[in-house]
């Protein structure tokens, strides 16, 4: 086997993806240099011991690749499970390959890896390759691209979209921890009006104003502010009572008229805004588009009342 085994390294010491022989017990008989060096530099090899890279790659050999993400699984690692049953099934179960993409992320950056898991048939036994591969620049590419895609071009905030993935997540982790969520839709009032009036330039430069007031009253990542469409925007608090964040929207309506934009109608001379407020403490019998439904009747109320108020 010396022959084809110094052949096989050859080969894979040649490969930038880093790659890991294991037997069908999971013990670690070979790896490359890239692994070998990718390992010292995320695990805080000891460089004294494994001073050239045919000693770095020994330390790994006799390891046992299973247990390690065994290990991980006990934990909570949830890749780590889905590593080890993949892993066994092209051992066991005689599956051509497993392939998955995971995250790797070190306390300073980003990072992605796909995993491939491959037979190979060696002088007549059986070992299997596992490969990684960095797949980082293209992950950060696609979640530019998504989070491009859940932003609203004008005012550079979250839009529908994105905040219908959010409130979703929101409720079903304030439904586990029996939390409430307060949620405000705000409509400016007599939009058209400034519109017609002042131009559509003006009722952009005002969405932006807008926009960015709302955004300074959320903070937490269980808080959001988006563009629900038109002239509509909705804040979402997750752990908030309604008294928390009644305070916030009557202090929101202060800082609106002190803004002074001028919008002359029936209402005052500047602009205002018409705020629906409710909270709801989610159960497993409901469902977010309760809240919003919730909200929105407020909303209607505000408006049929007078507006330039939150009504809840």
């Amino acid at each position: 086997m010396d022959q084809s085994y110094e052949f096989l390294s050859f080969v894979l010491d040649a490969i930038t993806e880093s790659i890991v022989v294991i037997d069908p017990l999971g013990e670690i008989k070979y790896v490359n240099r890239s692994w070998s060096q990718f390992g010292q530099s995320n695990s805080g090899t000891d460089t004294s011991i494994t001073s050239n890279a045919q000693n770095a790659c020994q330390t790994w050999i006799g390891m046992n690749y299973l247990d390690v993400c065994d290990n991980a699984a006990a934990m909570g690692d949830e890749f780590g499970s889905v590593a080890g049953k993949g892993i066994r099934g092209v051992i066991s179960e005689g599956e051509d390959t497993f392939y998955f993409e995971y995250p790797c992320h070190s306390p300073n950056e980003k990072r992605w890896f796909t995993m491939r898991v491959t037979p190979l048939h060696l002088e007549c036994l059986n070992y299997f390759v596992i490969s990684h591969q960095d797949i980082t620049d293209r992950k950060l590419a696609e979640e530019k691209v998504m989070s491009l895609a859940k932003m609203d071009g004008l005012i550079n905030i979250p839009n529908r979209r994105a905040f219908d993935e959010f409130l979703a997540d929101e409720w079903q982790r304030c439904t586990r921890l029996k939390k409430p969520i307060s949620l405000a839709i705000i409509d400016i009032d007599h939009f058209k009006t400034l519109n017609d009036t002042y131009g559509h330039q003006k009722g952009d430069e005002c969405l932006i104003a807008l926009g960015t007031l709302f955004q300074t009253y959320v903070k937490r990542p269980s808080d959001l502010c988006a563009r629900y469409g038109g002239e509509e925007f909705i804040l979402v608090w997750g752990d908030t009572l309604m008294s928390h964040s009644l305070k916030l929207m009557n202090d929101l309506l202060q800082k609106i008229d002190s803004l002074k934009i001028p919008n002359s109608d029936d209402i005052s001379n500047y602009l205002t805004v018409s705020i629906g407020l409710t909270e709801i403490t989610p159960t497993t019998s409901m469902s977010e588009v309760d809240i919003i439904a919730q909200a929105d009747r407020m909303l209607y109320e505000a408006k049929r009342t007078g507006r330039n108020k939150v009504v809840y």
